[in-house]
């Protein structure tokens, strides 16, 4: 993309600039400040709604008592089992069971502090998402 062809549509980004490579005058790359991109907006809001969904299935499996609220920090976080496991230092199949209502319930404190530590939460939220939330006025139901 040329230079003078770099978009300058309104972002996502608050007004924040972001850098992009563009080829100048001289046929070298070089770097180009950018407001946006429409279609790079249109891009992120459909893949944070994406997310919105997984994290609003997360809490109605919660509520029904189907899955661990550690499954709603894993998403909400934009993790997957592998990754926590690798910031947990465990393996893969222990946060799966983790993520069962009776892993989560066996849980030890040093494991609770643990994934605690991880999503920067108490422990008290780490247990209890859904009365946060609605604290929070966060309503994703």
């Amino acid at each position: 993309m040329k230079k003078s062809d770099v978009p300058q549509d309104q972002g996502f980004s608050g007004g924040i600039k972001e850098i992009a490579y563009a080829v100048d005058e001289k046929g070298r790359y070089t770097l180009v400040q950018s407001q946006g991109w429409d279609a790079k907006t249109v891009a992120n809001d459909q893949a944070w709604e994406v997310i919105e969904e997984q994290i609003a299935e997360q809490v109605r499996l919660i509520e029904r008592g189907k899955r661990s609220p550690l499954a709603y920090h894993m998403i909400k976080n934009l993790m997957d089992a592998g990754l926590l496991a690798s910031y947990a230092e465990t393996s893969r199949w222990r946060v799966k069971w983790h993520l069962t209502p009776t892993g989560f319930r066996r849980l030890s404190n040093e494991w609770l502090e643990r994934y605690a530590k991880i999503f920067d939460i108490s422990v008290e939220e780490l247990k209890n998402p859904l009365e946060h939330l609605e604290k929070k006025g966060n309503d994703t139901k």
